[in-house]
């Protein structure tokens, strides 16, 4: 199985990105036959809408990277900063960019995984919010593929994941990421077929 974890967060060095590092570690650890990649926002590139578009016969490095890694993916995971309790601007700009006909196959035979990272309390409402876009997206595509029902909200994320995202060590955090991730490749076990 291929999987796509992408770290939302235009920071450099972002939570979502320590998040997103420990995400694959488990993923790694719990399906020894996957392929795992991180795409980081950091290099975000993607024109605002109304003022440009993503031409797919001249993609930038990182629209390139992103849209390549995406579509190899059997599963997707966002993981998005929550931004004054809302999705970030950017990834709202890239879904509406590429959730057009040139890109629609993107949102085609997936699973989408959704995390919300932050340094607090939070994370949940932007991705329910999301759960709403990517779903308009996929019926007015009219693709086929599925939003998985866990969301994982990574609270005081900078306290429980060091520098090299390895955990410090508090069992229940370890044990509820082991369960979104265990959740989500169940999920897409059963959708993705090959």
């Amino acid at each position: 199985m291929n999987i796509t974890i992408i770290a939302t967060s235009p920071r450099k060095n972002s939570n979502s990105l320590r998040f997103s590092n420990y995400l694959k570690k488990v993923f790694l650890a719990s399906s020894t036959s996957s392929e795992v990649s991180v795409v980081d926002f950091h290099h975000f590139d993607i024109p605002a809408v109304g003022r440009g578009t993503v031409n797919k016969e001249a993609l930038t490095d990182f629209q390139a990277e992103l849209i390549g890694a995406w579509e190899k993916a059997d599963l997707v995971v966002f993981v998005t900063p929550e931004y004054n309790w809302t999705v970030n601007g950017d990834l709202l700009n890239a879904l509406h960019q590429l959730g057009g006909k040139d890109f629609m196959h993107l949102f085609n035979n997936k699973v989408f995984a959704l995390a919300g990272v932050s340094s607090g309390r939070g994370g949940k409402i932007p991705c329910l919010e999301l759960t709403t876009v990517i779903n308009k997206i996929i019926n007015f595509t009219n693709q086929y593929s599925v939003v998985s029902a866990r969301i994982y909200e990574s609270h005081e994320t900078h306290k429980n994941l060091d520098d090299n995202a390895d955990s410090v060590g508090n069992t229940i955090y370890e044990t509820t990421v082991k369960a979104f991730v265990d959740y989500s490749l169940a999920v897409a076990e059963r959708w993705v077929t090959k």
